[in-house]
Protein backbone atom coordinates (compact mmCIF):
# COMPACT_ATOMS: atom_id res chain seq x y z
CA UNK A 1 0.00 0.00 0.00
CA UNK A 2 1.71 3.15 -1.30
CA UNK A 3 1.59 6.19 0.80
CA UNK A 4 0.51 9.49 -0.01
CA UNK A 5 3.53 12.13 -0.33
CA UNK A 6 2.58 15.57 0.49
CA UNK A 7 4.06 18.90 -1.19
CA UNK A 8 7.08 20.20 0.36
CA UNK A 9 5.96 23.31 2.50
CA UNK A 10 8.17 25.68 1.29
CA UNK A 11 6.93 24.71 -2.19
CA UNK A 12 3.42 25.44 -0.53
CA UNK A 13 4.89 28.34 0.99
CA UNK A 14 6.27 29.67 -2.81
CA UNK A 15 2.78 28.81 -4.28
CA UNK A 16 1.31 30.94 -1.82
CA UNK A 17 3.48 33.96 -2.35
CA UNK A 18 3.20 33.64 -6.12
CA UNK A 19 -0.58 33.32 -6.20
CA UNK A 20 -0.05 36.65 -4.04
CA UNK A 21 2.38 38.35 -5.62
CA UNK A 22 0.11 38.03 -9.04
CA UNK A 23 -2.79 38.77 -7.39
CA UNK A 24 -0.96 42.20 -6.26
CA UNK A 25 0.60 42.57 -10.00
CA UNK A 26 -3.09 42.54 -11.27
CA UNK A 27 -4.27 44.87 -8.71
CA UNK A 28 -1.74 47.42 -9.78
CA UNK A 29 -1.95 46.79 -13.30
CA UNK A 30 -5.91 47.69 -12.89
CA UNK A 31 -5.37 50.51 -10.89
CA UNK A 32 -2.64 52.26 -13.41
CA UNK A 33 -5.48 51.46 -16.18
CA UNK A 34 -8.70 52.83 -14.40
CA UNK A 35 -6.10 56.13 -14.06
CA UNK A 36 -5.26 56.55 -17.89
CA UNK A 37 -8.86 55.71 -18.32
CA UNK A 38 -9.85 58.72 -16.04
CA UNK A 39 -6.82 60.84 -17.43
CA UNK A 40 -8.46 60.88 -21.01
CA UNK A 41 -12.16 61.11 -19.87
CA UNK A 42 -11.95 64.41 -17.58
CA UNK A 43 -15.48 64.86 -17.52
CA UNK A 44 -15.65 62.38 -15.68
CA UNK A 45 -15.85 63.28 -11.54
CA UNK A 46 -13.07 61.41 -9.69
CA UNK A 47 -13.22 62.81 -6.71
CA UNK A 48 -16.72 65.00 -5.27
CA UNK A 49 -17.13 66.85 -2.32
CA UNK A 50 -19.33 63.45 -0.87
CA UNK A 51 -16.62 61.25 -2.09
CA UNK A 52 -13.43 63.29 -0.48
CA UNK A 53 -13.36 60.58 2.18
CA UNK A 54 -10.27 57.59 2.51
CA UNK A 55 -11.34 54.54 3.33
CA UNK A 56 -7.52 53.17 3.86
CA UNK A 57 -5.59 54.79 6.92
CA UNK A 58 -1.90 54.72 6.28
CA UNK A 59 -0.87 51.65 8.05
CA UNK A 60 -3.82 49.51 7.11
CA UNK A 61 -2.53 50.49 3.59
CA UNK A 62 1.17 49.61 4.39
CA UNK A 63 -0.02 45.87 5.37
CA UNK A 64 -2.20 45.58 2.27
CA UNK A 65 0.66 46.41 0.00
CA UNK A 66 3.15 44.22 1.19
CA UNK A 67 6.35 44.39 -0.87
CA UNK A 68 5.03 47.08 -3.33
CA UNK A 69 5.01 50.16 -0.70
CA UNK A 70 7.46 51.72 -3.06
CA UNK A 71 4.67 51.55 -5.42
CA UNK A 72 1.68 52.17 -3.68
CA UNK A 73 3.86 55.52 -2.37
CA UNK A 74 4.13 57.16 -5.49
CA UNK A 75 0.43 55.99 -6.48
CA UNK A 76 -0.70 58.33 -3.80
CA UNK A 77 1.69 60.87 -4.38
CA UNK A 78 0.57 61.18 -7.84
CA UNK A 79 -2.91 60.94 -6.59
CA UNK A 80 -2.07 63.93 -4.49
CA UNK A 81 -0.92 65.85 -7.43
CA UNK A 82 -4.19 65.38 -9.51
CA UNK A 83 -6.41 66.12 -6.44
CA UNK A 84 -4.82 69.76 -6.11
CA UNK A 85 -4.58 69.86 -9.98
CA UNK A 86 -7.89 69.11 -10.48
CA UNK A 87 -9.50 71.25 -7.88
CA UNK A 88 -7.17 74.69 -8.99
CA UNK A 89 -9.20 73.49 -11.99
CA UNK A 90 -12.75 73.33 -11.08
CA UNK A 91 -12.06 76.71 -9.25
CA UNK A 92 -10.26 78.54 -11.92
CA UNK A 93 -13.12 77.65 -13.74
CA UNK A 94 -15.91 78.65 -11.48
CA UNK A 95 -13.91 81.99 -10.27
CA UNK A 96 -12.06 83.22 -13.30
CA UNK A 97 -8.83 85.18 -11.99
CA UNK A 98 -9.58 84.91 -8.41
CA UNK A 99 -7.35 82.03 -7.52
CA UNK A 100 -4.04 82.77 -6.21
CA UNK A 101 -1.07 80.52 -5.62
CA UNK A 102 0.07 81.81 -2.25
CA UNK A 103 -3.78 81.35 -0.74
CA UNK A 104 -5.04 77.80 -1.58
CA UNK A 105 -7.77 77.77 1.21
CA UNK A 106 -10.39 78.25 -1.32
CA UNK A 107 -9.75 74.96 -2.72
CA UNK A 108 -10.85 72.80 0.44
CA UNK A 109 -8.26 70.49 0.01
CA UNK A 110 -8.93 68.47 2.87
CA UNK A 111 -7.66 64.85 1.76
CA UNK A 112 -4.07 66.66 0.47
CA UNK A 113 -2.72 66.26 4.28
CA UNK A 114 -3.84 62.18 4.55
CA UNK A 115 -2.91 61.74 0.82
CA UNK A 116 0.46 63.09 1.36
CA UNK A 117 0.28 61.29 4.68
CA UNK A 118 -0.23 57.74 2.97
CA UNK A 119 2.54 58.28 0.79
CA UNK A 120 4.89 59.05 3.11
CA UNK A 121 3.61 56.51 5.45
CA UNK A 122 4.00 53.60 2.74
CA UNK A 123 8.20 55.03 2.27
CA UNK A 124 9.25 57.49 4.46
CA UNK A 125 12.33 57.65 2.42
CA UNK A 126 10.08 59.39 0.42
CA UNK A 127 11.47 62.93 -0.10
CA UNK A 128 9.10 64.57 -2.80
CA UNK A 129 5.89 64.10 -0.84
CA UNK A 130 7.13 66.21 2.43
CA UNK A 131 8.95 68.89 -0.17
CA UNK A 132 5.15 69.29 -1.65
CA UNK A 133 3.86 69.46 1.51
CA UNK A 134 6.00 71.92 3.21
CA UNK A 135 5.00 74.83 0.14
CA UNK A 136 1.30 73.79 -0.57
CA UNK A 137 0.02 73.13 3.38
CA UNK A 138 1.08 76.24 4.76
CA UNK A 139 -1.22 78.23 2.26
CA UNK A 140 -3.98 77.07 4.32
CA UNK A 141 -2.73 74.56 7.24
CA UNK A 142 0.91 75.06 8.51
CA UNK A 143 0.12 72.85 11.58
CA UNK A 144 -0.41 69.90 9.39
CA UNK A 145 3.02 70.93 7.19
CA UNK A 146 5.40 71.10 10.54
CA UNK A 147 3.64 67.97 11.55
CA UNK A 148 4.51 66.61 8.10
CA UNK A 149 8.28 67.89 8.03
CA UNK A 150 8.86 66.68 11.65
CA UNK A 151 7.91 62.70 11.15
CA UNK A 152 10.19 63.09 7.48
CA UNK A 153 13.15 64.36 9.30
CA UNK A 154 12.63 61.87 11.71
CA UNK A 155 12.94 59.23 9.51
CA UNK A 156 15.06 60.72 6.72
CA UNK A 157 17.47 62.90 9.71
CA UNK A 158 20.17 63.40 7.50
CA UNK A 159 18.22 65.19 4.54
CA UNK A 160 19.27 69.48 5.21
CA UNK A 161 16.27 69.74 2.46
CA UNK A 162 13.55 68.90 5.33
CA UNK A 163 15.11 71.38 7.76
CA UNK A 164 15.44 73.95 5.06
CA UNK A 165 11.58 73.58 4.57
CA UNK A 166 10.31 73.60 8.40
CA UNK A 167 12.48 76.56 8.83
CA UNK A 168 10.88 78.37 5.84
CA UNK A 169 7.34 77.11 7.78
CA UNK A 170 8.24 79.05 10.98
CA UNK A 171 9.20 81.91 9.20
CA UNK A 172 6.24 81.97 7.13
CA UNK A 173 4.42 82.05 10.90
CA UNK A 174 7.15 84.71 11.86
CA UNK A 175 8.77 82.51 14.46
CA UNK A 176 12.26 83.77 13.73
CA UNK A 177 13.71 82.50 16.83
CA UNK A 178 12.34 79.11 15.96
CA UNK A 179 13.48 79.23 12.02
CA UNK A 180 16.75 80.31 12.84
CA UNK A 181 17.51 77.16 15.10
CA UNK A 182 15.96 74.82 12.28
CA UNK A 183 18.30 76.13 9.65
CA UNK A 184 21.45 76.29 12.18
CA UNK A 185 20.30 72.75 12.94
CA UNK A 186 20.35 71.32 9.35
CA UNK A 187 23.30 73.08 8.12
CA UNK A 188 25.27 71.30 10.48
CA UNK A 189 24.45 67.90 8.68
CA UNK A 190 27.23 66.29 6.28
CA UNK A 191 25.68 67.58 3.23
CA UNK A 192 23.92 71.11 3.91
CA UNK A 193 25.10 73.65 1.60
CA UNK A 194 27.52 76.43 3.59
CA UNK A 195 24.12 79.16 3.05
CA UNK A 196 21.65 77.16 5.48
CA UNK A 197 23.55 78.47 8.32
CA UNK A 198 23.78 81.56 6.50
CA UNK A 199 20.31 81.75 6.62
CA UNK A 200 20.26 80.30 10.52
CA UNK A 201 22.81 83.39 11.16
CA UNK A 202 20.13 86.08 9.15
CA UNK A 203 16.97 84.96 10.73
CA UNK A 204 18.77 85.85 14.32
CA UNK A 205 19.97 89.18 12.79
CA UNK A 206 17.69 90.06 10.61
CA UNK A 207 14.36 88.58 11.77
CA UNK A 208 11.42 88.93 8.77
CA UNK A 209 13.99 91.26 6.12
CA UNK A 210 13.06 91.14 2.67
CA UNK A 211 16.54 90.78 1.58
CA UNK A 212 16.09 87.23 3.78
CA UNK A 213 12.76 86.49 2.09
CA UNK A 214 14.27 86.89 -1.47
CA UNK A 215 17.13 84.31 -0.68
CA UNK A 216 14.99 82.01 0.91
CA UNK A 217 12.61 82.04 -2.18
CA UNK A 218 15.66 82.21 -4.48
CA UNK A 219 17.33 79.07 -2.26
CA UNK A 220 13.66 76.81 -2.53
CA UNK A 221 13.10 77.27 -6.41
CA UNK A 222 16.77 76.67 -7.20
CA UNK A 223 15.94 73.51 -4.53
CA UNK A 224 12.36 72.51 -5.98
CA UNK A 225 11.66 70.40 -9.13
CA UNK A 226 7.84 70.84 -8.77
CA UNK A 227 6.98 73.77 -11.64
CA UNK A 228 3.37 74.35 -9.50
CA UNK A 229 5.44 74.66 -6.67
CA UNK A 230 8.17 76.86 -8.48
CA UNK A 231 5.56 79.72 -9.94
CA UNK A 232 4.00 80.29 -6.31
CA UNK A 233 8.04 81.47 -5.35
CA UNK A 234 8.96 83.08 -8.70
CA UNK A 235 5.52 84.63 -7.54
CA UNK A 236 7.12 85.40 -3.51
CA UNK A 237 10.11 86.76 -5.61
CA UNK A 238 8.25 89.40 -7.64
CA UNK A 239 5.98 90.40 -4.31
CA UNK A 240 9.67 91.20 -2.64
CA UNK A 241 11.03 92.97 -5.59
CA UNK A 242 7.34 94.76 -5.40
CA UNK A 243 7.66 95.95 -2.05
CA UNK A 244 10.85 97.59 -2.80
CA UNK A 245 9.87 99.21 -6.05
CA UNK A 246 6.58 100.82 -3.91
CA UNK A 247 9.01 102.20 -1.21
CA UNK A 248 11.04 103.67 -4.33
CA UNK A 249 7.35 105.56 -5.88
CA UNK A 250 6.61 106.67 -2.36
CA UNK A 251 9.80 108.71 -2.18
CA UNK A 252 9.10 110.46 -5.37
CA UNK A 253 5.55 111.30 -4.46
CA UNK A 254 6.80 112.49 -1.19
CA UNK A 255 9.69 114.78 -2.70
CA UNK A 256 6.78 115.79 -5.47
CA UNK A 257 4.60 116.76 -2.83
CA UNK A 258 6.90 118.76 -0.52
CA UNK A 259 8.39 120.67 -3.47
CA UNK A 260 4.78 121.61 -5.03
CA UNK A 261 2.12 121.40 -2.04
CA UNK A 262 0.01 118.55 -3.53
CA UNK A 263 -0.03 114.85 -4.85
CA UNK A 264 0.67 114.26 -8.32
CA UNK A 265 -2.80 114.11 -10.16
CA UNK A 266 -1.36 112.28 -12.57
CA UNK A 267 1.57 110.12 -13.04
CA UNK A 268 3.08 112.07 -15.88
CA UNK A 269 3.69 114.72 -13.10
CA UNK A 270 6.47 112.42 -12.05
CA UNK A 271 7.22 110.47 -15.32
CA UNK A 272 10.59 112.16 -15.44
CA UNK A 273 11.86 110.79 -12.56
CA UNK A 274 10.66 107.72 -12.35
CA UNK A 275 11.94 107.39 -15.84
CA UNK A 276 15.76 106.81 -14.39
CA UNK A 277 14.51 103.70 -12.26
CA UNK A 278 11.32 102.10 -14.17
CA UNK A 279 10.36 101.24 -17.12
CA UNK A 280 7.13 103.10 -17.54
CA UNK A 281 3.60 102.34 -19.47
CA UNK A 282 3.53 104.91 -22.73
CA UNK A 283 0.62 106.24 -22.82
CA UNK A 284 -0.02 107.13 -19.13
CA UNK A 285 3.63 107.67 -17.78
CA UNK A 286 2.98 104.59 -15.04
CA UNK A 287 5.79 102.67 -13.60
CA UNK A 288 5.10 98.79 -14.53
CA UNK A 289 5.54 95.96 -11.32
CA UNK A 290 7.47 93.45 -11.67
CA UNK A 291 5.23 91.29 -13.39
CA UNK A 292 4.35 94.33 -16.45
CA UNK A 293 1.21 95.67 -14.76
CA UNK A 294 1.30 99.27 -14.42
CA UNK A 295 1.25 100.25 -10.56
CA UNK A 296 -1.98 102.63 -9.61
CA UNK A 297 -1.91 106.27 -8.10
CA UNK A 298 -4.39 105.75 -4.96
CA UNK A 299 -5.28 108.22 -1.91
CA UNK A 300 -5.65 111.43 -4.04
CA UNK A 301 -2.50 110.92 -5.97
CA UNK A 302 -0.19 110.59 -2.22
CA UNK A 303 0.74 107.01 -2.92
CA UNK A 304 0.94 103.78 -5.17
CA UNK A 305 -0.37 100.41 -4.93
CA UNK A 306 -1.01 97.05 -7.01
CA UNK A 307 -3.22 97.01 -9.77
CA UNK A 308 -6.00 94.13 -8.74
CA UNK A 309 -4.87 92.79 -11.95
CA UNK A 310 -1.08 91.89 -11.31
CA UNK A 311 -0.29 89.30 -11.63
CA UNK A 312 2.17 90.00 -7.92
CA UNK A 313 0.63 88.32 -4.99
CA UNK A 314 -1.06 90.96 -2.76
CA UNK A 315 -0.40 89.74 0.34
Amino acid sequence: MTSKTNPPANFSHRGRTAVLCLAMLLGIVAVVLLARWVDVHPQVPVITSAEEELYVKATTAKRLSLAFNGLAADWYWMRSLQYVGRKALNFQNSNPGQMSLNDLGNLNLRILSPLLRLSTTLDPQFIAPYQYGAMILPTFDSNEAISLLNYGIEHNPDQWRLYQHLGYVYWQRQDFQKSAEIYAAGGKLPNAPGWMSEMGARMTLEAGSREGARQMYQHLYQESNDEFVKQMLLRRLLQVDSFDQRDIIRRVLDAYSSKTGHCPAAWKDVAPVLRLQFRLEANTGAPLDPAGTPYVLVKNGCDVDLDPRSQVPYR
